[in-house]
């Protein structure tokens, strides 16, 4: 297949490369000059796309040439606010419509699931009034609508992405965390790869959560990745009030696929 990746970043790159090595021709977009080199010499074709919130004026639309589109793109809601990432969707989506794109995987977040202190599953959240992260929703359904008809979309809700450089421990090292009996919801980038990859090839549609099947409190997870390390142990203290968690469950994509995690446990990352 042809594939095109909107976001040739820390986790697009990757599954870039992923896909080129099952000999798929992979093209796809980044929003930073110095990264073309390297993507181009991995074998990419590779391009600048900046969405402002619409594709700036003159950009090249060579992105749009391929069978399949996945939409690695994270949003910016702290830098520019919450309705930017959903406009940037529909601006891809009235661009991708009038293309010949046959299939659509958008990578969502599991921050789409309230806490609810329950087990999560893709149906629980439906509707914006539904959602923790209601613009994540708003860019889902922009995808779900122009699905009836073409490109046929899929919705990955990827959980807390982790491995390589991305380290718990860093984040809270010395700090003091009050969150420490709430579960994970993470999945390590290469298990993430191998299941956008798996959900790619057997053509799935619909939503699938991608998360590591086990969960971990944050304060077994803090202590391993501090001890590991290296980091400053957090200091561990009570809430004021009872925290809130939820559980986001992966059966779907598992069973639709058959995958074999290769981090089933967030306390194995490395």
């Amino acid at each position: 297949m042809k594939i095109s990746i909107i976001g040739l970043g820390w986790l697009g790159f990757p599954l870039a490369q992923a896909l080129l090595k099952r000999g798929h021709t992979v093209c796809g977009t980044t929003t930073t000059p110095d990264k073309l080199p390297a993507l181009e010499a991995a074998g990419i074709d590779a391009h600048l796309l900046r969405l402002t919130p619409r594709p700036e004026p003159g950009t090249p639309r060579l992105w749009l040439d391929a069978e399949v589109l996945i939409v690695c793109i994270p949003p910016k809601a702290n830098q520019f606010g919450t309705a930017f990432y959903p406009q940037q969707i529909a601006h891809l989506a009235e661009a991708v419509s009038a293309s010949g794109i046959k299939r659509v995987i958008h990578i969502s977040s599991t921050s789409v699931y309230p806490e609810l202190n329950r087990v999560m599953v893709e149906d629980d959240v439906l509707t914006v009034a539904q959602s923790a992260a209601p613009a994540l929703l708003q860019a889902e359904r922009i995808w779900r609508r122009i699905s009836s008809y073409q490109p046929h979309a899929t919705i990955l809700r990827c959980g807390g992405l982790m491995g390589f450089d991305r380290l718990p421990g860093r984040y809270v090292a010395g700090k003091t965390v009050d969150s420490g009996a709430s579960p994970v919801n993470y999945i390590h980038r290469d298990d993430a790869i191998g299941l956008i990859v798996a959900v790619l090839e057997k053509r799935l549609l619909g939503t699938y959560n991608l998360v590591a099947p086990r969960h971990p409190t944050r304060e077994e997870i803090y202590r391993v990745s501090c001890a590991r390390h290296g980091f400053a142990l957090p200091t561990f203290v009570e809430p004021a009030e009872p925290i809130l968690f939820k559980i986001v469950d992966s059966q779907r994509v598992i069973a639709s696929t058959d995958y074999t995690f290769r981090y089933p446990d967030p306390l194995m990352f490395v």
